[in-house]
């Protein structure tokens, strides 16, 4: 067998028992998109919490508004992105309700990770608050305030989508851990960069001669010198 062959059959066998890898950015984009999605939400929960007095809120009311704007801009780049390179297939030994759970849960999270920014944005422009990304610019809202149009879009993003969101977000991460702790099928490692033999390492042999588990001659020894293995 050749080496590129020896080296074709490894890799084959490192690539998870799920399907395929991601490549390379959609793996950076899902990471990212998923640090500030908790990062934002630990913020929603502090901010909201805070005395209205407190010095430090308006820094965490803009941090998270800067947030969920890079989140939906994360999102629209992951969508053309997957539009231009397509899911890997996972592998066919998976049920038909692992697949169809699988899609549906990422279009959701992704319809949702759309729509809530925007309630968002909707709820501080009718509200007449400054939007203000990371302190580089602000965005647009309205001149005046407009108290209905600010609750509905309150009830949307706080009292709708944040709930679903955390529900989505409990799936997504039990159903990860449900086919790494259980299913030991390597689902997660789709979205993992390669590991060991995937960067052209050959497997350990299973079995190494060290020379010194050969069978003792039984021939009686004259000496008392003790002596290294034979090689």
């Amino acid at each position: 067998m050749s080496e590129t062959s020896s080296n074709s059959d490894v890799r084959a066998q490192a690539q998870p028992a799920a399907g395929a890898r991601y490549n390379a950015p959609a793996q950076a984009l899902h990471w990212i998109t998923a640090a500030l999605i908790f990062i934002t939400l630990a913020l929603a929960w502090v901010m909201t919490n805070m005395p209205d007095d407190a010095p430090t809120r308006g820094l965490l009311f803009t941090l998270h508004k800067s947030f969920g704007i890079t989140i939906f801009a994360l999102v629209i780049v992951r969508i053309v992105w997957r539009g231009r390179h397509p899911a890997p297939p996972l592998a066919a030994r998976l049920s038909r309700w692992d697949r169809s759970a699988s899609v549906a849960s990422h279009m959701l999270l992704y319809l949702l990770l759309i729509v809530m920014p925007i309630s968002g944005y909707m709820m501080s422009a009718a509200g007449a608050h400054p939007i203000s990304f990371f302190g580089l610019f602000n965005l647009p809202i309205s001149a005046t305030k407009d108290e209905a149009a600010e609750h509905a879009a309150f009830f949307v993003h706080v009292g709708v989508l944040q709930w679903v969101l955390y529900a989505l977000v409990l799936l997504h991460v039990g159903a990860a851990l449900w086919h790494v702790i259980m299913r030991r099928d390597g689902v997660l490692d789709r979205m993992l960069p390669p590991q060991g033999e995937e960067h052209g390492r050959h497997p350990m042999p299973a079995k190494v001669d060290m020379g010194w588990r050969r069978p003792l001659s039984v021939t009686p020894r004259t000496d008392t010198q003790p002596h290294e293995p034979s090689e």
